[in-house]
């Protein structure tokens, strides 16, 4: 009977994380949305910026990715994609919701 209701509790835990996560990507995307990002960058493809994935795929397993991202973000960034740079975005974007953009991003 205990291994049941622990199976059942961690099932729940489990079910949970995955909706918070689903929840933090809804989050993510809208604050996205919100600051501009998506007016030169799409999920899927390339427009004036990378796309997204591609960002993710560039950066995925690297150690300092997120770092590294954030302060491109906020900082602005020129030559990594292409002759096209991308101004800062300080101060106007919170740096909590650019650290949450570039969490997001990394998960695509």
């Amino acid at each position: 009977m205990k291994t049941i209701v622990h199976i059942l509790v961690a099932t729940g835990c489990l079910l949970m994380a995955g909706q918070a996560a689903a929840v933090d990507a809804k989050v993510a995307e809208s604050l996205a949305q919100k600051n501009g990002c998506l007016a030169c960058h799409t999920i899927k493809q390339k427009v004036i910026g990378p796309a997204l994935r591609d960002i993710a795929a560039k950066y995925r397993g690297e150690a300092g990715a997120e770092a590294k991202l954030v302060g491109r973000v906020k900082n602005g960034t020129s030559g990594v994609w292409g002759p096209v740079p991308m101004g800062p975005n300080s101060p106007q974007v919170k740096d909590e919701d650019i650290k949450l953009i570039v969490q997001w991003i990394l998960t695509l």
